[in-house]
């Protein structure tokens, strides 16, 4: 084999010098602003996806829209955003001032063409350049901008960012305003689909950061009077150790508590209306003016990781002419308020210094149950301490001869376009991992491989995470010890046998991340990998099928006594047919948790003593294998 590669070395040289040769002023090409956008996606949107994920593109191309409409908001221009999502055509109406007419196509068609360039009109906006709209017309098979002002209207249709019909400006009786209506292009996002789950915690974060503002979206409300108060109170799936502490002030607000139950720390964190994910120099300020302001208060130097283990917090702040780490603004990276401001540091740590030490003084009650948290935590630290570092250095020793994990060469801390589709595969047995490490793309897909059922976690303490060593390498796979921050897979997806032990491997996970990591739950991180049943093909065409239906379907389609395969386990898909079911097509389904029940409560339900209740919830959705076998 190695005799053969190098004999072709030749041939490429060669091919190489013809290129080269031809390198010339016909090889230079502009692209035209559309095509740039549609070629490289990634740069605009962060990544594209099928919607199962909160950060695919097409939730990105719906929150560039509503920025837009944000930006209206703040500067006195309209209270009220309707939004409708049907199917997968998606209308945004706002009543701001409306795009001045004359420009309506250049707005959404010309890099470089905004108004967001007048510090003074949009000093504190969400956006940059209007570049978001851009793209999503760029991105979309079908894209309408109307605009309303001045009793008159006009409007504009473009497809794939190609202008298809230009209106005459013509009169108008509507309310001003702007209307965009899109389809965002399935040659782009494929067979993609809006999780009403992802839309709504996103329009209730428009409205926890703009309190007044009244979002419609089919036909449910979104308003809030008590900003980031009423965030953590709807957002909060466990007991607390005392009430939210509310803070305002001039471009700040801040709402803090302590969890009783969960580990880690959870952080909200906005700028200017816009929720970064992924933090920035402010939720950094933040945590580090939490510690310093109770290590005053309380005169004693206390750990950070004392103080802030269990907190729960959210914090907003506005800053002029904000600078973020991508297009997709998940990640502040400004240093200063604005160019004549303080240091991003400096406001932050000023303004809990003066409010949350007033506030602590003012409600003694609060301070002794922060006291005392911080202290239970510094017991249970120090606990950990020498199983802390046995079990360190036994996931360092596993790391360098570890067969559990398969890694990835790009992870997402790092800074290439395509961190967001890192991915980790938790597998049973070796027959799964060994199909899903054959097939893989190993730049962005690892595989964890367990032994075995993992333990039930529920009701422990985290010691347990370090006695364990199957939990203590998960743990170190993911980089989640000191939080997720640092988290090394934007996708955590669990592959199991769609059988009942496989079943029971997800709630052991499942378990496992709520107990200790639930921010990895909440924050959009964990999935089930969805694989067919079945396969139906005949000598011309082959179609797998995720449920009953879809085989009903297949059979219907493809006619006279098709061969039928029914699959039992991952093990039994060959590494050819697996490609397909991991690869660009893949089907992953999100673990999201509802809001009407609690962590505590699901755990205590699915994973505590047998209860009638469950007995029944059994019962009632079992499914025999009879009822599923080929007919």
């Amino acid at each position: 084999m190695g005799f053969e590669i190098f004999s072709q070395l030749p041939i490429l040289n060669k091919n190489m010098a013809e290129k080269e040769v031809k390198y010339n002023e016909d090889s230079i090409r502009t692209l035209e602003w559309n095509e740039h956008i549609r070629i490289r996606p990634g740069m605009y949107i962060g990544k594209l996806g099928d919607g199962s994920s909160p950060d695919d593109g097409i939730y990105i191309l719906l929150k560039e829209t509503i920025d837009n409409c944000i930006d209206e908001f703040v500067m006195g221009a309209g209270k009220n955003i309707d939004i409708t999502i049907k199917d997968k055509s998606v209308r945004v109406r706002d009543y701001g001032r409306g795009i001045p007419l004359g420009k309506v196509v250049d707005v959404v068609s010309k890099i470089n063409t905004g108004a967001k360039y007048d510090s003074e009109a949009f000093k504190k906006s969400v956006g940059l350049n209007g570049v978001g709209t851009k793209a999503v017309n760029a991105l979309s098979s079908y894209f309408k901008v109307q605009s309303f002002r001045d009793e008159q209207t006009k409007e504009a249709v473009f497809s794939e960012g190609n202008l298809t019909k230009e209106e005459k400006i013509m009169p108008s009786d509507a309310r001003k305003g702007t209307l965009v209506t899109f389809i965002p292009d399935e040659k782009i996002f494929g067979n993609f689909h809006f999780l009403n789950e992802y839309v709504e915690k996103m329009l209730w974060n428009y409205a926890y950061l703009n309190k007044g503002l009244t979002i419609n979206y089919n036909g449910q409300k979104f308003h809030s009077e008590n900003g980031l108060l009423d965030l953590l109170q709807q957002t909060i799936t466990g007991s607390i150790l005392y009430p939210i502490v509310h803070l305002n002030g001039y471009d700040i607000e801040v709402a803090i508590t302590h969890s009783s139950q969960q580990y880690g720390e959870e952080y909200y964190s906005f700028v200017n209306g816009q929720h970064t994910t992924q933090g920035g120099t402010h939720q950094g300020a933040f945590r580090e003016a939490v510690v310093k302001t109770i290590r005053d208060f309380f005169k004693k130097d206390f750990e950070a990781v004392d103080v802030r283990t269990s907190i729960i917090a959210a914090i907003s702040i506005k800053v002029q002419e904000p600078i973020f780490e991508s297009q997709t603004k998940t990640k502040l990276g400004s240093q200063e308020i604005g160019p004549k401001g303080p240091s991003v540091k400096a406001f932050v740590g000023d303004f809990l210094k003066s409010e949350f030490d007033n506030f602590l003084h003012k409600n003694p009650e609060t301070a002794q149950a922060i006291l005392q948290k911080i202290l239970q935590n510094e017991r249970e630290r120090k606990d950990l301490q020498g199983i802390q570092k046995l079990a360190r250095d036994r996931a360092k020793k596993s790391n360098l001869h570890n067969k559990k994990l398969r890694d990835c060469r790009i992870h997402k801390t790092s800074n290439d376009e395509r961190r967001l589709d890192t991915t980790l595969f938790i597998c049973e047995g070796d027959s799964a991992s060994g199909s899903i490490t054959k097939t893989r793309d190993v730049n962005t897909q690892a595989v964890f491989s367990l032994k075995g059922k993992p333990l039930n976690a529920f009701g422990l303490t985290k010691k347990i995470v370090y006695e364990n060593e199957e939990f203590n390498l998960l743990q170190a796979a993911l980089n989640i010890e000191d939080g997720i921050e640092n988290l090394r897979y934007n996708n955590i997806v669990v592959a199991t046998d769609a059988d009942v032990d496989g079943m029971h491997i997800r709630l052991l996970l499942l378990t496992f991340f709520l107990q200790f990591f639930p921010d990895l739950v909440k924050n959009g991180h964990v999935y089930i990998l969805q694989t067919p049943l079945f396969r139906v093909r005949n000598k011309k065409e082959t179609i797998y099928c995720y449920s009953e239906t879809e085989r009903r379907n297949a059979i219907e389609k493809l006619g006279v006594k098709p061969e039928i395969t029914r699959f039992k386990g991952l093990g039994e898909i060959s590494p050819d047919e697996f490609k397909l079911f991991i690869g660009k097509d893949i089907r992953k389904e999100p673990v999201i948790i509802g809001k009407d029940r609690t962590i505590v409560d699901l755990l205590s339900y699915y994973m505590g003593k047998n209860t009638p209740e469950r007995q029944d919830f059994i019962i009632e959705n079992l499914k025999v294998e009879k009822d599923l076998a080929v007919q």
